[in-house]
This record gives structure tokens, sequence and C-alpha cells, in this order.
């Protein structure tokens, strides 16, 4: 595995499509061994940002290194691979040829691995023997597990990589994903469930509108949106009392279940049990959810929050 340099390397990579400024002036740096989330709404730049990790597209400005060199290069030494979402797969061939198949191509790497290794790694020898076309989603992302890891990458590039995972393989799919950590592997990936994120990321860096609008810790992340969520019990609540109330950012009404966000969490506890027919009342901590709709969502205002790391 590489030592001292990153493994990713951005410094103010811009990307334009015509007058669309899909990327603005992002400065990330990863080092080896880390796990890294990258998150954003639709549109923020995700895409764009990994395609030139990834080589698939270069940059209109900037700096962009992958272990001190151009991507494509990278990628061409067998240093990276990717799990994309959808497509590279022969619904004709068997789980096992397709990694057969997949491993041929790196006849000449020092790097390759057995077939039956990669297999189980991705905890698919089981259905070594089955059609491609009969395997599940979740099934189908585990082999593209598998194939990328059988040029033995130092970088992983993942993107949602559990979508049709049940809840049991996901977390498989992680546990194997944490060891290739340690182990030196360092892997960055976009995923929709920010429970991920929460649970297995090292960092997460934020993007929206394509720019980075926070990099850090999940705790760090999420303390980055001040203010708690209080939980109650109204029948008939009106929204336009509730948005009124003194302290109170945003309701929420679920039936009978209202939900608050609020930076003075316990000036709007005191008026609804005071005020209002309120029962039941709970104040909790904002999570990851809660933070990435603050800060990325249309109404976060610019310059709101930390475009640089944290700590």
């Amino acid at each position: 595995m590489t030592g001292a340099l990153l493994a990713v390397e951005l410094k103010d990579v811009r990307k334009h499509f015509g007058q669309v400024q899909a990327v603005r002036d992002i400065d990330v740096s990863i080092a080896s061994g880390e796990i890294v989330a990258m998150l954003g709404p639709n549109g923020a730049g995700k895409t764009s940002t990994i395609d030139i990790i990834l080589g698939l597209s270069r940059q209109t400005s900037g700096q962009a290194l992958v272990f001190g060199m151009h991507p494509r290069q990278a990628v061409t030494r067998g240093l990276v691979s990717a799990v994309m979402q959808t497509g590279g797969l022969l619904k004709d061939l068997t789980v096992k040829e397709t990694v057969q198949y997949t491993a041929s191509l790196f006849a000449q790497s020092k790097q390759s691995k057995r077939t039956a290794e990669v297999l189980d790694r991705a905890g698919i020898t089981q259905i070594a023997d089955r059609r491609v076309g009969k395997c599940s989603g979740g099934e189908q992302q585990r082999l593209r597990f598998a194939m990328a890891l059988v040029s033995d990458p130092e970088l992983l590039v993942l993107d949602e990589p559990t979508t049709g995972m049940d809840v049991e393989g996901r977390r498989s799919f992680w546990a194997s994903i944490r060891k290739d950590a340690e182990q030196g592997r360092t892997v960055l990936f976009a995923t929709h469930y920010l429970e991920e994120a929460d649970a297995y990321a090292d960092r997460i860096i934020l993007l929206r509108h394509g720019q980075k609008i926070a990099d850090g810790t999940a705790s760090e992340i999420k303390a980055m949106s001040a203010g708690r969520t209080v939980r109650v019990t109204m029948a008939e609540a009106s929204e336009a009392e509730l948005r009124a109330i003194p302290g109170a950012d945003s309701v929420e009404i679920r039936g009978e279940t209202v939900l608050i966000h609020a930076n003075d969490s316990d000036a709007v506890a005191r008026y609804l049990l005071t005020r209002t027919s309120a029962r039941d009342l709970e104040i909790t901590a904002r999570g990851i959810e809660d933070a990435f709709l603050a800060l990325t969502g249309d109404d976060a205002e610019p310059g709101s929050v930390n475009t640089g790391a944290i700590g």
C-alpha cells in the first residue's frame, strides 16, 4: 500500500458544462486508509467530483491527483477500482465466470487475486454458478464489489454500494469494507443511506450546489446543525401557530405527532406545555438526517457553514 502520498488530492477543482458550474473550487485531501462519505442532494456535484477522481472526466480547472498522479494513470496501474450502482454486467455469464473474466484483464498484474478469494470476500461463493441475470439487485452489487477487488486496489470508490441489499447484507458488506480500511485501503463512497455515513465513515464531506460546505466526522457535522428536536403529541395542531412559537426553526406534522426543530428547545417546550394541549413531550439532539437537511437545504444561508475541514 502507498504510504506517504495522499490517496486523493483535489485543489481548486472546477467542472463546467457550458454555463452550468457542476463543481466549484473544491479542495479535498483524503489520506490512505480513510473511509470517507461524500453526501449531498441531487445536483450537488457528487457524481461530477467522483468522475474526476476516477479519470472519467477532466476538471475544467484546478488540480486532481490520485496517489500523486493523474487519475487515469492511477486507474491504469490498478490502484483504483469502483463499484457503480448500475451497468457493467453480462446477464448470461455466471457469477464465477464474470469474476474470472475480470481477473483475466489483470493477468499481468502482481496484484491480481484468485477468483475464490474475492467471491468469498464479497459473500457470494454460494451463488458462484448462478447466472447474473438470475441474481437479485443486492447480489449483483456484491458481484460488482468482487470485481472491484480483483486488482487489489488501494482506492475503492463506491457509488450507492448497498442498493438492493437487505439490512443484514448491508451490515456484512460494511464489515468487509472496515477490514479493508484497517489494512490500508482507502474507501470513498456516496450514499443516500445517511445512517451508513453516520455509522461507517471516518469523515463526511458535504456538497451543495457544487461546493464543499462541510468536512468532518459525523459528530462534527451534526454539531454544525445547532438545536434540538421537540416531539409532542397534539390533536388538531395548527402549523401556522406552531411556526410562530419563539425559538422554532421548522415544523413537521405527522398526524397527531408534531416535530419542532428549534435552537431554543427549552423555550419551545415551555410554550407547548403552558399554552397548548401538547402531551408526551420529548427532546432529542439532532441526528445526521437533520444536519444534512439543515446544511444542504435551499434555505441554508451561503457562508453560514464551515467550507473547510473541521478541527
